[in-house]
């Protein structure tokens, strides 16, 4: 059975400071549906958006928004259990930072719980552990999280659900002639050198750190699709039907 990498952002769980039961339900409904053709993992950003709607405090302060991670963690992992619950499935949560991929015994062990996890179908959901890794608040993302994730836990395909539905040959908020590219088998190096940005308050990611992501996946030989989080009709189509409607994939060339 082959395994892949799912990572959702802050922008598409939450909406008005907390978390979208609807979205979540979305998500939960694919994911439960993906387990049972694929392995999947799970990674999830939004614990700071959890927190928040609990304990509302400046987030612009490094120690407030660690504080408002470690509240809205749990409350994250019960979300997702109660809805995986309808579709019979149960969650595993496993809190990672960069240094656990930097040390090898830290690294295997991971991937033995993963193992574990995933033959007896439950769904790791793995976060950055915000309350402890002072360097993903202020600089990081799970969008380059995931990659790791992918590659050391043996996935053949990562999958970025967010608010970005593919990668344009211009930026298609200023561009209305803007181009999707379908299919991406190599990322220019001065794409990896713009400036990121994003819009929402809770986020860390934007394509530049999909891109760092596809990059460091492509040198490895392995896959990854961005696809809309807000419609997951692409993602479905493609994981499901074979067909490649919309979104971006990034593989290498296999001549």
């Amino acid at each position: 059975m082959q395994r892949v990498v799912v990572k959702v952002g802050t922008h598409v769980l939450s909406e008005q400071n907390r978390l979208s039961k609807t979205r979540m339900m979305n998500l939960v409904e694919f994911l439960a549906t993906l387990m049972d053709r694929y392995e999947v993992i799970l990674v999830s950003s939004a614990a700071v958006a959890a927190g928040y709607s609990m304990l509302k405090l400046d987030k612009n302060i490094l120690h407030n928004r660690q504080a408002i991670a470690a509240i809205g963690q749990p409350q994250l992992i019960t979300t997702y259990n109660k809805k995986l619950e309808k579709f019979g499935k149960v969650a595993a949560q496993l809190l990672l930072t960069a240094d656990d991929f930097d040390s090898r015994k830290r690294t295997y062990h991971a991937k033995c719980t993963i193992e574990t996890l995933l033959k007896h179908n439950i769904l790791p959901i793995i976060n950055e552990n915000d309350a402890t890794a002072t360097e993903e608040l202020v600089f990081g993302d799970n969008d380059q999280l995931s990659a790791r994730v992918a590659h050391y836990f043996d996935a053949n395909l990562l999958i970025l659900l967010s608010d970005i539905d593919g990668y344009y040959d211009k930026d298609p908020n200023k561009n209305p002639d803007a181009v999707m590219k379908k299919v991406v088998r190599k990322i220019d190096e001065t794409e990896l050198q713009k400036q990121n940005s994003t819009s929402f308050e809770f986020a860390t990611g934007g394509i530049v750190t999909k891109l760092k992501s596809a990059q460091y996946l492509l040198k490895r030989g392995k896959k990854m699709f961005i696809a809309s989080g807000f419609d997951l009709s692409d993602i479905k189509s493609y994981m499901f039907d074979g067909i490649h409607k919309g979104g971006t994939l990034f593989q290498r060339d296999t001549k």
